[in-house]
Formats: C-alpha cells, structure tokens, sequence
C-alpha cells in the first residue's frame, strides 16, 4: 500500500475514533445531568412527602420550610404549591395562600380544587373579581359542584352583577333547590333587583328549610315590609329580637315597621334601641326623624317643638355619617322646614 493510502487510512480511523469518544462523552454527560435532574426530583418529592406529616400534625410552619426547600429544587412542583395555599389558608393568612394557589393552578390549569380554593380565599379578603375568575373557572371544570356555583353567585351578587349572579344562582338550584344558603342567595339577589315577591318566595322557602336563622327571618320582614305585608314582618322581627336582643337592624326595622301601622311612640322606642346598638346607623337616624315629627303631630297638624328639634338633630346626624345617601336633598330641605 502506498505511502498517501496509509496516510489516509489512518486520518480515517483518528477521525472515527475522535467522534465516536465524543459522541460517547456527550451521551455519558446528558446521562449524568438526567440522573442529577432526576435526583432532584426524588428531593422535592421526598421534602414534600415530609411536609405532608408535618401538616397532618399541625407542625405548619415546619411544613412551610420543606415546601420551600422543594420549591426550590423544582419551581413547577404544583402540589407543593397548592399545599403551601393550603397551610396559609389554615393560618387565615389569606393573601399568601392565595399567591401559592394562583401558583399551583396556573402550573396545573386543570385542577378543579386550587382554583375553587383560590376563589374561596380571595372571596375571604372581599377580592370579589379575583373570586369570580377563580370561582368561573372551577364551574367550566366541573359544571355540576354546587358551591363553586353558589359562591360564584354570591361574589356577583357582592359586585352587584345581578343578572350573572342570578345564573350562577339558579344553575345551582338545578343542582339541589334543598339548600338554606342557596335559596337564601336568591332572595338577597331577586330583593336587590326589587322583585320583592320573588325575594319573598325564596326567603320562605329558606326560613322552610332553617327556621332558627335570624338572619333568613331579618330578611324575609324586610322583604315583606317592601310589600306593605306590615304585621308579618312585625312578628317576625319581634321574634328575631328575642333570639338576638343586640340585633340593631331588626330593631330598626321593626321602628320603620311601627311607623307603617300608625305606632310613632313604638317606632321612637324601637329606632332609639337601634341606634344605641350602632350609633353609626345613618339610616335608623334618619327614620327615628321622621318618627320623632310623627309622635310629635298635634291634632292641628302642628308638631311640638322639642321633637321638631330631636328629629333635626338625628337628621343632621344621618348626614354627618352617610353624605351622600339617597334622597340627600330631601332630608336637607325636611332639615330646613323644621329647624324654623
């Protein structure tokens, strides 16, 4: 063989054996890195695991340390976001757990539980539009979960969106109508909308279900005062006040309801009770006015001087707490006429 073919040969085989040993010495690094990736994995894993009986034995903040440690060695962990939610909602540190949930779902867009436990907890902080997203996206993935719809319900309700929380409302009433809450729900959003009928229906049908629930039954007398049913509401309201003597809104109610039946001496009583309870109530300052000019009437239309004065001073108060109130102009101008 010549001189060039053995020359040649032999840069052949150098070159072989160069790519052949690098080819192998990439194979073994991409091996060794997937091994180390993988040993990461089993750490987060095993860290989490730890957390795990930590919660179970409510050693929280200990939890919370190995889930950040796992975090750590893998950032797409979900579970152990959604864990750490979990322990920061148990805390009642809602705004954390909110963070890890939105964490943990944003991770893994398909799991029902950390976007329903992210709208409970921003609808906990009153972060009604966050809830509604939360909330929204936990009903597209299980349509049928009665509270998610409920709840969806209420945060619009909250927002005063009354037609999608009447959806939400009334998908969930499909559902199971065998529900205090729900139905309850329902009331508050028909009374809102000034369908006092249908408010009226729905509270009934509450109070059915849970007749010890004085707030159903402070509902339901508001309701039934809106539509002039006067002594219904008084029983009820004089009822709630026995099961709860510092219930101030029942007692204004029932001031205002005492004012409908021709009661001002009753009414005065009643909205005095109230604003003792909640001296900061403008509206039960504003009624025991008017109750004040109405217990004050003479037989000749004329009202008597000190309760002209009461009644201006409780009208001057209901501005004072609440400016910009309905009907401002109006009580300004009653505030007038009786000052005189």
């Amino acid at each position: 063989m010549s001189y060039l073919k053995e020359r040649s040969k032999f840069m052949f085989n150098s070159t072989n054996f160069r790519f052949g040993f690098c080819t192998s010495l990439t194979s073994i690094i991409l091996m060794f890195s997937a091994g180390c990736m993988e040993k990461q994995k089993t750490g987060a894993v095993d860290l989490y695991v730890d957390a795990v009986i930590l919660r179970e034995n409510n050693e929280n903040e200990k939890a919370a340390e190995k889930l950040n440690k796992s975090i750590e060695i893998n950032n797409r962990f979900s579970l152990a976001y959604s864990l750490l939610g979990e322990i920061y909602q148990g805390m009642k540190d809602y705004d954390k757990s909110a963070v890890y949930y939105e964490k943990a779902a944003n991770l893994n867009p398909w799991s029902f539980r950390d976007y329903f436990n992210l709208g409970r907890v921003c609808q906990l902080v009153n972060k009604f539009t966050y809830a509604i997203k939360a909330y929204s996206r936990a009903c597209e993935l299980d349509p049928n979960h009665l509270q998610s719809n409920v709840n969806t319900a209420v945060c619009y309700y909250e927002i005063k969106d009354y037609n999608n929380a009447l959806a939400y409302g009334k998908k969930a009433e499909q559902i199971d109508p065998n529900i205090s809450e729900l139905q309850k729900v329902l009331g508050d959003i028909y009374e809102s909308q000034k369908d006092y009928e249908q408010a009226v229906r729905y509270y009934k049908r509450a109070l059915e279900m849970d007749g010890n629930d004085p707030a159903i039954m402070t509902s339901l007398a508001a309701a039934y005062l809106r539509t002039n049913s006067n002594e219904p509401a008084k029983e009820l309201l004089t009822t709630v006040i026995k099961m709860q003597p510092d219930n101030g809104t029942a007692y204004k109610y029932l001031g205002y309801c005492c004012l409908q039946i021709g009661q001002a001496d009753k009414s005065v009583e009643n909205y005095n009770k109230a604003i003792e309870i909640n001296d900061k109530d403008w509206d039960a300052h504003r009624g025991l006015g008017v109750a004040c000019i109405l217990k004050g009437k003479n037989q000749d239309g004329t009202v008597e001087r000190s309760m002209k004065d009461e009644a201006v001073k409780h009208w001057r108060l209901s501005l004072d707490l609440r400016p910009d109130q309905p009907n401002s102009d109006k009580l300004i101008k009653l505030i007038r006429a009786y000052s005189k």
